[in-house]
Formats: C-alpha cells, sequence, structure tokens
C-alpha cells in the first residue's frame, strides 16, 4: 500500500512555511529570554549624570527639539516632484526611438504641466527663502 498524496491539498511551499514559522517563534523566543535576562542581571544604579542624554561629551544645552522653518520642507516637495520627473524625461529620452511621435506627444504635455507648476510656485512665492516682509504703502506724509 502506498500512502495517498492529493497534490491539491499539499503544496511544495508548506514544510517550508513550517519551518520559517517555528524559525520566527523560537527566535523571537530567545530575543525576549535574553532581553529579559539582562534586565534582571544588569546594574541598576541610576544618578542625575546616567539620565541626562549623551551629546559626544558635550554638555547639552537646550531642548533638542527645534522648530525647522516650513521653507525647508516646501524646497524638500518641490525637489522631490521636480527629481521623479527629471527620473520620467530620463526614462522617456532612454526609449525615444521606439516612442515616436506619440511618445514626444506625451511628454511634451507632461513638460508644459511641469513648467506650469513651476512658475505658479515660482509666482506665489514658493520660492523665496527670506523673511516675508509686508509692502507697506507709501503715503504723502512719508514720502519726499
Amino acid at each position: 500500500m502506498e500512502p495517498f498524496i492529493d497534490s491539491k491539498t499539499l503544496s511544495p511551499w508548506e514544510p517550508g512555511i513550517l519551518a520559517l514559522a517555528l524559525f520566527a517563534l523560537f527566535s523571537l523566543f530567545v530575543v525576549i529570554m535574553i532581553h529579559l535576562a539582562a534586565s534582571w542581571l544588569g546594574e541598576k544604579k541610576p544618578n542625575a549624570e546616567k539620565l541626562q542624554p549623551y551629546e559626544c561629551g558635550i554638555f547639552p544645552t537646550g531642548a533638542a527639539r527645534l522648530r525647522y522653518p516650513v521653507a525647508f520642507y516646501l524646497i524638500a516637495v518641490f525637489f522631490l516632484i521636480f527629481d521623479v520627473e527629471a527620473a520620467f524625461i530620463f526614462s522617456w529620452a532612454i526609449a525615444f526611438g521606439r516612442l515616436g511621435w506619440s511618445g514626444w506627444l506625451q511628454i511634451s504635455f507632461c513638460m508644459i504641466i511641469l513648467l506650469m507648476s513651476l512658475f505658479y510656485i515660482w509666482k506665489k512665492g514658493g520660492l523665496e527663502w527670506g523673511s516675508k516682509t509686508r509692502k507697506s504703502s507709501v503715503t504723502q506724509e512719508t514720502s519726499f
């Protein structure tokens, strides 16, 4: 007598998945046990010096959390947008011969949209880096 093996119910991946699951559980168990042993056996003598954040031998001054100006994030987002567009244009240039006029029209449309968005950002002042000051209206009394 031979054992019945149904090829639809048993997959060649099942033994590998079982071994992977057992390995993952055993690894997780070992990590947890090492962590518990280290916390139980470790020396605990907290003092003010140990509780200070370490900054390469320099005494910390002020808060570590600083607010960055929004301009940093805007420039980063603009860079990402235009960098991705540059990657599209580069890939189009590689396949220029195979794409023909259809590809040329599509990349032209993409570049027109890109230029329109650049001019819009420029017009709205998204590329201005300095501080924003209001232009006061000149009156008769202050002008000479």
